[in-house]
């Protein structure tokens, strides 16, 4: 009678941080190392092609004009017009012919540039070829070698998961390890107080052990009581989640003292209860679980339910919660634990029971089945109504643990295209609302009532 709200078993636990951490680290070093060689293979593919570095159109053009003066010097002829040619002609004709050894000079050196920026043309052109065949090469082997780290990509993640889940594993059977050599050790040590004060029964019916019947079937559930304590560590949560979702009771149980956990478990509420200065006491059948909680400073007991209650005085109690308990409970069992706690709690006091939802189709597939100590799922309405018939009054329920959001069906948009496609996807949105009502609603629920 000892677990909480349970919920599938998350990848990452916290306790997997200090092994995470350097692996997700090396992961986003690889994936950017995998993006900066994209781009340089769309780098490379986009090379532009290598163009002419000169524009001589105009080379020709020079060529045939740049000689400004006829050849040899020209007829002055004689008379006036001769004799003012040669003056024109002796004025200019010396700056003219300078002009004509720098246009011949000029046109000689472009013809020999061009010559050379044609060679050099040539060359670069040749050298980018080879690059570029060789670049070539180099896109292909990065373009095989993406695809290669793409496909290995899911095998290295698989890889990592199987490391990670053993990781888990290990961790699981170690602290199941750890618990059974602390309860062996706590069961040796009381056989040798019991042996030292002669509580042992010599005359008794031995068993092969050496141990006598009763004492080796004690022995026997001690022993197994350590693994329903790792039971609850791997589904459960940890103990922050579990004590996020007990806060919701606190104040159902302001002011009140001598409050009873029937089924404490871990501890959770208990420690609640203590950080808001309200006495309680844990009571579990599980060993295992109650020195727990005395190891975390608890106040604890080990006994069955029923027992404990009928040897409490009348009104003795303050408040009674029962988180995850009654699925664990037979029928009859169950309705003589109420009638029982109607009485030992004080006029006034709250009850507090809190249950996997079976009708929520996950919860009981997720949830309910998993746990082999469940014996009989309770529907809300009878919770509610066995705390109607025991006296109880104000019996409220409180749905808990809201299945997620991602997790639910999800409708079809409306997109209006058609009255008869609108139509259909209104009907195929209904069935949706219909099948989360059903399947994807709240994990748990709680009936919470009062004694009048």
């Amino acid at each position: 009678m000892t677990d909480r709200p349970l919920s599938p078993p998350v990848e990452k636990r916290p306790a997997d941080s200090d092994v995470l951490s350097p692996m997700q680290s090396a992961q986003r070093e690889y994936n950017a190392a995998l993006t900066r060689l994209d781009h340089a293979i769309q780098a490379i593919s986009r090379w532009p092609d290598v163009a002419s570095s000169g524009d001589t159109s105009q080379l020709a053009r020079l060529n045939a004009q740049w000689n400004i003066l006829p050849a040899g010097a020209p007829a002055l002829g004689t008379g006036v017009r001769g004799r003012l040619a040669g003056f024109v002609w002796r004025l200019l004709g010396p700056a003219l012919q300078q002009q004509l050894g720098f246009n011949a000079a000029l046109v000689d050196h472009l013809n020999r540039d061009a010559a050379a920026r044609d060679r050099a043309d040539r060359s670069l052109a040749e050298v980018v070829s080879t690059m570029r065949e060789g670049f070539e090469g180099l896109v292909r082997f990065e373009s095989f070698l993406v695809q290669f780290l793409q496909k290995i990509t899911p095998l290295v993640d698989t890889k990592e998961r199987a490391v990670l889940e053993a990781i888990a594993e290990l961790r699981t059977v170690t602290g199941i390890a750890q618990r059974a050599a602390a309860s062996t050790q706590r069961q040796v040590e009381r056989f040798a107080n019991e042996l030292s004060r002669g509580g042992i029964d010599a005359s008794a019916p031995v068993a092969p052990g050496g141990a006598s019947q009763p004492e080796v079937a004690e022995v026997r559930n001690a022993s197994n009581a350590y693994k329903y304590v790792g039971f609850e560590d791997r589904f459960r949560g940890s103990e922050e989640e579990i004590r996020a979702r007990l806060e919701f009771y606190v104040p159902h149980f302001a002011g009140a003292a001598d409050v009873l956990d029937i089924g404490c478990g871990r501890g959770e509420f208990l420690d609640l209860m203590r950080a808001h200065g309200i006495e309680a006491r844990g009571l579990d059948l599980n060993g295992a679980m109650v020195d727990v909680c005395r190891e975390r400073g608890l106040e604890a007991v080990q006994g069955d339910a029923l027992e404990y209650l009928t040897s409490r005085p009348d009104d003795s109690l303050g408040g009674l919660i029962a988180v995850q308990v009654v699925e664990h409970l037979q029928p009859d069992y169950l309705v003589r634990l109420l009638e029982t706690a109607f009485h030992k709690l004080r006029p006034g006091s709250t009850i507090a029971l809190e249950t996997i939802n079976p009708t929520c189709w996950v919860a009981f597939f997720e949830s309910y089945i998993r746990d082999l100590t469940h014996v009989r799922p309770v529907h809300p309405e009878t919770l509610q109504y066995l705390l109607l018939a025991s006296g109880f009054n104000r019996v409220e329920i409180a749905y808990r643990s809201p299945v997620e959001d991602k997790l639910q069906a999800v409708a079809a948009p409306r997109d209006g295209a058609s009255e008869m496609l609108d139509e259909l996807i209104g009907a195929f949105n209904r069935n949706v609302e219909r099948l989360n009502a059903r399947m994807f609603t709240y994990l748990d629920f709680a009936a919470i009532g009062r004694r009048p």
